[in-house]
């Protein structure tokens, strides 16, 4: 079969083109990239060419620039360049060359496949770049999916050559006729892991079975296969044991999780979006029904195991203090309200937000606050000191409730309000009590 049917049939059968579509090809001169470039033409799609000069390579990144635009010309396709500083972008943003590099290259090309009204990117990675990736994971240490290779499609990015080995692109290109620049720093071993895979690694495993490209290819076939499966039961049970609490907070019933057949692996899919790395699906799989109170953080999330259930939130700002000088309504936090007003008498309020003070004993400016590690106060009702952390463990609150827990605080930063949970005794109203201070909270409805 020829290597245009080939291809054709690939992408027939993934579904990735549409003849009535624009497509925009990814060429950097390389052998790949022309050779996507001739099939994508031969085939008949409506496509333009981008290349983009990175200026890393001196005279050679020149030379790549004229080689596609001479290619452009002859092949009467239209040419978009883009020039990057990548040192000074990757200085910049404190990136590797290469990630800098990857995201100048994407981000250019989602942007002009916006203006341009294109479908897609074509991008030429091929059968022995899907194998490398492969191979570079199972060393690294990986899950299914990365076992799995490159994917034809992921989002607007297209990979119409995945059918085709390197010595088949180089076999098309020589046929053609077709010369092709190459890249140097491709040919040195140690410039990265991926090359040495690719020049020592897979040369070396052709010894054992020449076939080795092959079968490894049809080995992350059937794992995307199985990978299928696996994905679509770990979404079933995650639906069923992920419960929403709103703002963005959900939990876990633990006892359900410990029931299933891989309580890691649907904690992997259930975190890993999140920003939680292995080792806390690791630590947290070992120890479902371990230490109450333990808590890992990621860039974006806070996670707590609390009794029988795993509770995970985004992370918020810290809270600030607000001093309130004298009686009135003041806006806390995220429009949160407090009201303190003058009542003559005796007022005596049960309701959880509000809190029921004697006017006389309780010393302005006020400062309503989040509570301090080791603070303590009197609960109404009792004669002793209690550290609030226990207070609230013995109201069930988890540890990021704890933290947010707010108290109204005298000008000497006694506190007087455990807001929403008790008042402190030594602050209530008594049977000689004059005037009240009425205390409400406004929570945000």
């Amino acid at each position: 079969m020829g290597i245009v049917q080939k291809v054709r049939e690939f992408v027939e059968g993934q579904r990735l083109l549409s003849c009535n579509d624009l497509y925009l090809v990814a060429v950097s001169g390389g052998a790949d990239s022309v050779c996507l470039l001739l099939v994508m033409q031969k085939l008949g799609y409506h496509v333009e060419a981008v290349h983009c000069n990175f200026k890393l390579r001196g005279s050679e990144s020149d030379r790549d620039e004229n080689f596609v635009r001479e290619l452009c010309n002859r092949l009467h396709l239209p040419l978009h360049l883009a020039h990057f500083d990548t040192r000074e972008y990757a200085q910049l943003h404190k990136l590797s060359i290469e990630m800098a590099a990857r995201e100048l290259r994407y981000g250019y090309f989602e942007q002009l496949r916006l203006d341009l009204g294109a479908e897609a990117v074509c991008v030429a990675h091929h059968r022995d770049d899907s194998i490398e990736t492969v191979l570079l994971n199972l060393i690294r240490g990986t899950g299914l999916h990365g076992l799995t290779g490159i994917k034809p499609r992921n989002g607007h990015i297209i990979r119409p050559l995945l059918c085709l080995s390197r010595e088949e692109i180089e076999r098309f290109l020589k046929d053609e006729q077709q010369p092709y620049v190459t890249d140097s720093t491709n040919l040195d071993a140690d410039e990265a892991t991926r090359n040495r895979i690719r020049l020592e690694l897979i040369p070396l495993m052709k010894t054992i079975n020449p076939s080795v490209s092959e079968s490894i290819q049809k080995t992350a076939e059937h794992l995307i296969e199985a990978s299928h499966v696996v994905d679509e039961a770990c979404k079933t049970a995650l639906r069923e044991l992920k419960k929403d609490n709103g703002n963005g907070q959900f939990e876990v019933d633990l006892a359900a999780l410990r029931s299933h057949p891989s309580p890691e692996l649907l904690l992997f899919e259930l975190l890993t979006p999140y920003g939680f790395g292995p080792d806390v699906v690791r630590q947290l799989s070992r120890h479902l029904d371990g230490q109450s109170g333990k808590l890992y953080r990621s860039a974006t999330h806070l996670l707590i195991t609390d009794r029988n259930r795993l509770v995970v939130e985004p992370k918020q700002a810290a809270l600030p203090a607000l001093r309130i000088p004298e009686m009135g309504t003041y806006v806390y936090h995220e429009e949160l309200k407090f009201r303190f007003s003058h009542v003559p008498g005796r007022k005596v309020s049960r309701e959880p937000n509000c809190a029921s003070l004697d006017e006389a004993l309780v010393k302005f400016p006020l400062c309503v606050r989040p509570v301090r590690q080791g603070e303590r106060f009197i609960p109404f009702g009792m004669t002793g000191s209690r550290l609030v952390s226990d207070f609230l463990t013995d109201r069930k609150l988890t540890l990021l409730e704890k933290q947010r827990q707010l108290v109204v605080c005298d000008a000497d930063d006694h506190i007087v309000w455990l807001v929403g949970q008790r008042p402190d005794q030594r602050f209530c109203l008594t049977p000689s009590s004059a005037e009240t201070l009425l205390i409400e909270f406004l929570p945000q409805r």
